[in-house]
């Protein structure tokens, strides 16, 4: 079955039930099945920056739905924990939900860009990723997430440990 790498985030309302919500609704696919969860951190918005901070974690899983099915679930899903699709762009969210890496599929058209095109200057998504596997390789910039990690220096966004 494909291996999916998805970055999960919230920073409206009961932010780690929304995490955990979106963590079971996942879990709970058809055709699917969680194989490994990142630790969650708390993380310094990126973007659109006068927003409260994100709970932040990565999850692995394997999955028979094909990329464009596993989106329409992932907005269902979001959609459910209360998220306004219409809100300000990197702005306040109950849920978000991003596909980052689909095995090693490169997927580039008008409702999905995989693997996701910021991955790679966020550390709020590659620390959670490193926890599950440092040595996964990006298919188009051909590094491992712990080397782009290592890439983005120390003056990159705050990603703190949530106790």
């Amino acid at each position: 079955m494909p291996v999916v790498y998805l970055s999960i985030g919230s920073n409206l309302g009961n932010r780690y039930n929304n995490f955990r919500f979106g963590i079971d609704q996942l879990a709970g696919l058809v055709l699917s099945s969680l194989i490994k969860e990142s630790s969650l951190y708390e993380t310094e918005p990126v973007g659109y920056e006068n927003q409260a901070w994100f709970l932040n974690a990565a999850i692995k899983i394997d999955t028979m739905l094909k990329p464009l099915d596993l989106l329409g679930r992932i907005k269902s899903i979001e959609a459910d924990c209360g998220r306004d699709f219409k809100q300000i762009r990197f702005g306040p969210r109950s849920l978000d939900l991003d596909i980052l890496f689909y095995d090693d599929h490169v997927i580039n058209n008008a409702n999905l860009v995989i693997p996701h095109p910021r991955m790679h200057e966020r550390r709020f998504v590659l620390k959670p990723l490193c926890d599950i596997d440092p040595t996964i390789v990006h298919p188009v910039l051909k590094k491992t997430v712990a080397r782009l990690l290592e890439e983005l220096g120390d003056s990159a966004q705050k990603v703190i440990p949530y106790k």
